[in-house]
């Protein structure tokens, strides 16, 4: 069984402004590290353009109306202090929807062992209805929701190793009893949310903060034992990762200290859960990472791990 990668050129028309750290340069430092004779026998496709409806399985369709609508003609619009859209915001944000549901359904149906997207912009700081942390829907959320609603998965598991909480996709699953959201993440740290007593409506929402300074031995020990007992726990159907690779040392929007051998590491204890409990089923989608040689080096080691290596 192979693994998928999903991509599209568009991720590239998301223009930031100058100095920006979510920028196209992103996608460029990945789609080159994949290039790797290491990644020859991945299953390589393009992200496919999706329906805004699809937002609609974590959004109010107001809410993605008004996303739609501000879209500019030229130059930059500001959503807030740090989220903007260009001309090609929607369709990046479209193709990354279309990625999120093209890997569950991939998976889901077995052609592929599991998944990795990298599109952006990223997802997980998109509230219910609130775009944030530049963020404008909230892939994973719609991942998880499309895995229920279709697939017929009873229980998804979304696990969020990025170094900023996922506020966004806290907010989505609070009160939904068949979705686990457990994140690894930096406190205190934007956006603010994260804390180990938010636990949500059913006990769904599992937060592990760690600090600044922590390393990989740190982050292992915390992942071990406060978020794979937990995954393992609630036999989940599908895994799917909100796959940032910010807490690697060298980012310069946290101070975690971790390598891209334990973002491998995460990768692997997910993959031995998920062929464990459901098949093997994993879809990754590509979060934060700033600084270009650790996002690069990390997501080939994530990439290299899922494909079994």
């Amino acid at each position: 069984m192979s693994t998928l990668y999903l991509c599209h050129p568009a991720s590239l028309d998301h223009d930031t402004p100058p100095g920006h750290p979510e920028r196209a340069d992103r996608i460029r430092v990945i789609e080159r590290a994949l290039e790797d004779e290491r990644f020859a026998a991945l299953v390589r496709e393009q992200a496919p353009l999706a329906d805004l409806a699809v937002a609609g399985l974590a959004h109010p369709e107001n809410y993605v109306a008004a996303i739609a609508a501000a879209a500019p003609d030229e130059g930059l619009v500001a959503l807030d202090s740090d989220t903007v859209m260009s001309r090609g915001s929607l369709e990046a944000a479209r193709r990354a929807l279309g990625a999120a549901v093209r890997a569950v359904d991939e998976v889901m149906e077995g052609r592929v062992a599991n998944a990795f997207a990298a599109m952006r912009p990223p997802g997980h700081h998109a509230e219910r209805e609130r775009a944030m942390g530049f963020c404008l829907f909230n892939t994973a959320a719609v991942a998880a929701r499309h895995a229920r609603k279709h697939h017929g998965a009873a229980r998804v598991a979304l696990v969020d190793w990025d170094v900023h909480h996922g506020n966004g996709s806290q907010d989505i699953f609070w009160d939904d009893r068949n979705v686990l959201y457990a994140s690894t993440h930096e406190m205190p740290l934007y956006p603010g949310t994260g804390a180990a007593s938010e636990r949500g409506e059913h006990d769904t929402i599992v937060n592990v903060p760690l600090h600044a300074g922590d390393d990989g031995d740190t982050f292992r020990e915390a992942f071990a034992h406060g978020v794979l007992p937990r995954l393992d726990a609630f036999r989940p159907d599908l895994i799917v990762i909100s796959a940032g690779f910010d807490a690697h040392w060298r980012d310069p929007l946290a101070n975690l200290k971790l390598t891209e051998a334990d973002f491998a590491w995460a990768t692997r204890e997910l993959m031995e859960i998920a062929d464990r409990r459901c098949g093997g089923r994993v879809v990754s989608l590509l979060e934060g990472g700033y600084d270009l040689i650790g996002l690069s080096k990390s997501v080939a080691a994530h990439v290299e791990t899922l494909m079994g290596h």
